[in-house]
């Protein structure tokens, strides 16, 4: 299994989005979009009509409090939808994942640092990803919890064919730790998207991921 990098991707507006996907054009062919509403998390992300280039494919990480809502405006822009389950009903969760899987993308759950597995634990058999935050949410640069990373054991023990991404904090330090503690994905924002030379930055991060 190929593990790869997913630069993030957390535009205020059309100009800093447009910057950040010409920077990437050729390094990379698919990224991350956070998308935060304020009030999910303390940040305002992708709060504009937005235009995404074809150049790449996208997953979407959304940190909103009425996930259906964005799916419903934006959701055919997506490869992929990751959303979260804290706030919503267990009907809400299995309407939710449905209905993504009914529109052919893929599907996955996202867990704060101080959400347990056992939270999204009855859907993980209908999943394609989970997600696992290693910061707070809403900005690049938070304080990294390294404790987090004990999930990916405890998910991979109760479905093993899935999928984990690893967001937050991805230096090439704490990518080696994510990939030896056995994560197959890896959000990077500030390090990569923000970096002089994006391409130089995720080869050192592959670097990391091979020496685990």
């Amino acid at each position: 299994m190929k593990q790869l990098i997913f630069p993030s991707l957390m535009s205020k507006n059309q100009k800093e989005l447009d910057s950040d996907l010409e920077k990437l054009k050729r390094v990379v062919k698919e990224l991350h979009v956070d998308v935060v509403d304020g009030k999910f998390a303390p940040n305002l992300t992708f709060n504009f009509p937005f235009k995404l280039s074809k150049n790449f494919s996208y997953n979407v990480h959304l940190m909103v409090n009425n996930p259906e809502k964005w799916l419903q405006k934006f959701g055919k822009e997506t490869k992929t939808i990751i959303f979260h389950p804290e706030l919503l009903s267990k009907s809400k969760i299995k309407e939710l994942i449905e209905k993504v899987k009914k529109s052919g993308k893929k599907v996955g759950l996202a867990l704060k640092p101080e959400t347990k597995v056992e939270k999204i634990k009855e859907y993980l058999s209908q999943l394609d990803y989970v997600l696992i935050l290693a910061v707070h949410p809403g900005f690049y640069g938070s304080e990294y919890l390294l404790e987090n990373l004990s999930k990916i054991k405890e998910i991979k023990k109760i479905a093993p064919k899935i999928k984990i991404i690893v967001d937050g904090g991805m230096n090439p330090e704490r990518v080696g730790n994510a990939a030896k503690a056995g994560a197959d994905y890896f959000v990077s924002g500030s390090y990569t998207t923000k970096a002089e030379n994006p391409r130089a930055a995720i080869q050192n991060l592959m670097k990391s991921i091979k020496k685990k």
